[in-house]
Formats: structure tokens, sequence, C-alpha cells
């Protein structure tokens, strides 16, 4: 595991964004895994500024997003679709067909997991995924558990986790219950990971994560038996 400390925000978004166009560098057709929420958003802002200035080629990426939310439409402002369009896809040269987000309104959810599961088995596996952590240990939408999911699921929200994105929405009220996310074993069959995280109140998950016991009642702990993850972090 290779822990990077970064000096406040922007650092440690230029030091994630660094490790995800090295990727992008070494192998043009790279499969990423992406995320969401407030802590990429800057790790984005970098890679479309590089981008921007030549310095990286998205034109052969193929990307999978970790989860959407259940029954939102992908044109709703909250859905992760849209999230992603507007602060990344929309600015960079990814050919829009090649980014795949769980769809929040299909028909049959348990058939949309086991497409979205076959879809990356087909793209032959995620090269780098990136992740961020939740207050209580979520990656993607796997929250603690009694035992690992393992695949794509559906996934009923941690009150925790509603609350904490409570503040995307007009009210608690309108934060989805339920969601689809990639499993543990499909996170960890990612030839590589970034797990970033910011802030102070960050710190104590990392440490519990990173350093105590693997259980999945702090999901991102599974992280420890994978080979090759990088950490960037700032608790300022």
């Amino acid at each position: 595991m290779n822990l990077i400390k970064a000096n406040g925000y922007k650092d440690l978004s230029r030091k994630a964004a660094n490790v995800i166009s090295a990727q992008v560098i070494l192998k043009p057709n790279s499969v990423l895994g992406l995320a969401t929420g407030s802590s990429p958003i800057g790790t984005y802002e970098q890679l479309i500024e590089w981008y921007q200035k030549g310095d990286v080629d998205f034109s052969k990426v193929t990307s999978v997003n970790l989860d959407e939310y259940w029954g939102i439409s992908p044109e709703n402002p909250q859905s992760y679709r849209y999230f992603m369009n507007q602060h990344f896809f929309s600015h960079v040269n990814i050919n829009p067909l090649n980014t795949n987000v769980p769809n929040g309104l299909a028909n049959d959810p348990e058939e949309e997991c086991i497409r979205y599961e076959k879809l990356i088995a087909d793209l032959g596996g995620i090269d780098l995924q990136l992740l961020g952590i939740g207050h209580n240990g979520h990656i993607g939408f796997n929250e603690p558990d009694v035992s690992f999911e393992k695949t794509t699921h559906v996934v009923e929200l941690d009150e925790t986790t509603r609350q904490a994105n409570a503040r995307f929405f007009q009210s608690l009220e309108e934060v989805p219950d339920k969601a689809i996310t990639m499993g543990i074993r499909s996170i960890m069959q990612s030839k590589k990971i970034l797990l970033i995280a910011n802030g102070p109140d960050k710190q104590d998950i990392i440490q519990k994560a990173l350093f105590g016991p693997v259980t999945p009642e702090l999901p991102a702990s599974i992280l420890q038996f994978h080979p090759d993850v990088t950490v960037v972090y700032s608790f300022e």
C-alpha cells in the first residue's frame, strides 16, 4: 500500500489526478473506474486542465462508475450520471458511448446488476478504480454489513450516508434510500485502486480502514488485501 500525504485539498487533487493521468498515458485505452461525491471534484478539475493543455488524451478511455441512485433519472441534477457529465465527461474528449453508469431507472434492478457486472467483465476488468470513503467506511455504496457483498447489487443506504448526501438535495426526505453499486469483489478485481480522503473528519475512518481489523462492518478495510492500492490523503 502506497500512502501519499497531501498538503490540503488542492494538492490532494493534483496528486490523485497525476496517478490517473499516468495510467492513461501509459495505457491510452484504459478502463477507469470512477467515483462521485465532493472528494473527487478537484481531481476531475485537474484532469480537465491537463486535457485542455494537451497533456492527457481520453479519446480511447472507457469508464465505469461505481454506483447510481435507484429511481433517479440520468437527467436529474442529483443523479451520478448528471454529476459525471457536469464535472468531467463534458469537458474532455472521452467518447460518451464509452462512459458507463448503472441505470437507476432500469425495469428490473436485479437484471441491471447482472448486466453491469457482465459489462465490467467484457471490458476485461478495471485498470484503475478511483474510490472515496464514507464516514462509516463505505466504498461505492457498500455499506457496513455482516458479510461482504461480492458483485454489483442493490443496496439500502445507511442513514448516515443519506444524511451525508442530504447537502446535495433540498431535504433529507428527497435523498433516495436505495442505490445500485459495484460489489466488493468487483472493486477488488481492479488492477489498481486509488483511494482519496480529505478533511480532518476522515482521519479516524482511514486509520481504522487501513490499519484495523478487516471486517464487513467497515467495508473499506478489505482494501488491505489488495496488492496495488495508493491512498492520497489530507487531514487538514
